[in-house]
């Protein structure tokens, strides 16, 4: 049997062969870079752009807001950014449910950040007292209360529906129903689905808070 050393010594770079790699840019263009050895060839990719599955950059805002309640909004983090927005639907306090997101007009709207990570394993239950409460003071305040997360899909729609089950005493089938009409974008991940459909609401002298 060959050493490993003997083969090493053997060893010859023009018996490899050609490796192709195709890389998208973000501007879209497509290339194709293939290696011999130590050398690189790029050339423009023939195929045809609809034929090719890859990533596509979205860089259109989301300013879409569902509406759950007259007081209560839920929508994205390009929602919670554009004052144009905000304004139009008279938002006075915003959530915000992101994780490393900031709040854009500190000085205008009433805010409160509670940071939640978009992970089955977090406990998302964990935050919902001190959401429900910011809602419930907006509310007081005869003020209107945006809702948001990253893309206002998973962790801000959870929190409405906590807050729904919590406060408004809605069963966690209606309090879905409700959420995902308001925004179809809707779509708590399976572990947050999974917390809700378990979650048992307080009670105070036997009512549901």
């Amino acid at each position: 049997m060959q050493s490993l050393t003997a083969e090493i010594q053997s060893f010859s770079r023009t018996r490899l062969r050609k490796q192709c790699t195709r890389v998208t840019s973000l501007s879209g263009r497509r290339i194709i870079e293939t290696w011999k050895g130590s050398t690189i060839t790029v050339v423009e990719d023939p195929v045809a752009p609809e034929k090719i599955l890859g990533y596509v950059p979205d860089t259109s805002w989301d300013l879409q807001v569902g509406i759950v309640k007259p007081y209560l909004l839920l929508g994205s983090q390009d929602a919670a950014h554009d004052f144009g927005t905000l304004k139009k639907h008279k938002v006075s306090h915003i959530l915000n449910v992101a994780f490393g997101v900031e709040n854009a007009f500190p000085d205008l709207f009433i805010y409160k950040t509670v940071s939640i990570l978009d992970h089955p394993d977090a406990d998302m239950l964990l935050h919902i007292r001190d959401c429900c409460d910011f809602i419930q003071q907006a509310r007081s305040e005869k003020g209107v209360v945006l809702v948001h997360c990253n893309a206002g899909v998973s962790r801000a729609p959870a929190v409405v529906i906590g807050y729904l089950m919590s406060c408004e005493g809605q069963t966690f089938d209606a309090a879905l129903s409700l959420v995902k009409s308001a925004r179809g974008a809707s779509s708590p991940n399976p572990g947050f689905l999974e917390q809700l459909r378990s979650y048992k609401t307080p009670t105070i002298n036997g009512s549901k808070h």
